[in-house]
């Protein structure tokens, strides 16, 4: 059964939205794993700022089903898409690994190139997965983190992962 990572956040009513996500989560996934929550500047677009952290859990069902059914939690939160990439959101919650797999169709990207490119998905991963690797470089995500250019960092950790049970 492959083990799964999510990246989670918000900026609008984001407290909320991040425990009910994680409600919703652990009703359709089972027991879940956290990072600690880390709050981050809006990156692209001038906004509130975000709360963001990544979740793993094991599961069976195939990844463009677990996709399928993390726009479903974010539609329940209220989530509008639109054709803007950088904008606020009551929810984003993307799957950004799903096992070791490299999947390419057109709607799913796995790995999730958000992993190289923003902090706020890099270093939640770290604080759970430190000697996975990625699937492509095969590098693992502690290295990743320690090459991540840091300079202009606009995060920080706000909170201790929530009580969890290791998938």
């Amino acid at each position: 059964m492959p083990l799964c990572f999510i990246s989670i956040g918000s900026n609008i009513n984001r407290e909320h939205n991040i425990n009910s996500a994680l409600s919703a989560l652990q009703s359709e996934f089972g027991l879940l794993k956290h990072s600690s929550i880390y709050e981050s500047d809006s990156v692209g677009f001038a906004g509130d700022a975000f709360y963001n952290l990544v979740s793993a859990f094991h599961c069976e069902a195939d990844a463009c089903d677990i996709a399928h059914h993390l726009k479903n939690i974010e539609a329940e939160h209220g989530r509008v898409r639109n054709t803007e990439k950088f904008s606020s959101r009551t929810l984003d919650i993307d799957l950004l690994l799903y096992g070791q797999q490299i999947i390419q169709t057109e709607t799913l990207s796995i790995p999730h190139q958000d992993i190289l490119n923003y902090a706020f998905v890099l270093e939640p991963l770290v604080e759970i997965a430190p000697d996975k690797q990625h699937p492509v470089h095969k590098v693992d995500y502690a290295k990743l983190w320690s090459d991540f250019d840091k300079s202009n960092l606009q995060q920080r950790k706000i909170q201790p992962p929530p009580l969890q049970a290791t998938p």
